[in-house]
């Protein structure tokens, strides 16, 4: 009985026959893309909504203090609500940061959404590279051509090998596609 064992990192493996982390397109030209978003407990708008609820509340027992003469209540309700109110807008700006990887048409766009930040790096999959950055479980960085972009900060440590394996598959399975497997590719006879 033999076993090979890899020292490198993010050896290859094939990728099984349903991908957890992208999706694959049954349209014509077969793309793959891959999501990877920030897991949030509370969405901006229930957010919204659980902020307005805590302003009314606290500023109802502010005026009720008020209303019995202790003055200062109401102004330190109305800083406690300015720095939740920071706090929560801090963290609903970030509550939809994404990456998105697509492949599709001859190219693999990536793009990064950080706060207000696009962050946009288009490759030719022929000449992608899927590294690690640092170690196994470090960030993955996609790199070609001058360019180069790391992804995964939305996939647990753990998981990332299993990231860069499909984008792996995914690309060696682009590369091995033929023209006429690629419908954007026209070829005529004369």
């Amino acid at each position: 009985m033999s076993a090979l064992i890899s020292t490198a990192p993010f050896a290859y493996r094939p990728a099984p026959a349903a991908l957890r982390f992208g999706r694959e397109s049954t349209a014509a030209g077969g793309s793959v893309w891959w999501l990877l978003k920030r897991n949030c407990s509370i969405a901006p708008r229930q957010l919204l909504a659980f902020y307005a609820s805590f302003c009314g509340l606290t500023l109802a027992i502010g005026a009720i203090f008020w209303l019995e003469g202790a003055l200062l209540v109401l102004p330190f309700a109305g800083v406690e609500l300015l720095a939740v109110g920071a706090a929560l807008f801090a963290y609903a700006r970030h509550a939809s940061d994404h990456e998105t990887i697509r492949l599709h048409s001859g190219r693999l766009l990536v793009q990064r959404l950080n706060g207000s930040k696009l962050e946009e790096v288009e490759f030719a999959p022929d000449w992608v590279r899927v590294e690690p950055r640092r170690g196994d479980r470090s960030l993955i960085e996609l790199s070609g051509q001058g360019r180069r972009i790391t992804v995964g900060r939305y996939v647990r440590p753990e998981l990332r090998r299993q990231l860069a394996d499909e984008l792996r598959w995914a690309l060696r399975r682009w590369q091995a596609r033929t023209p006429t497997d690629d419908p954007s590719c026209t070829t005529t006879t004369t």
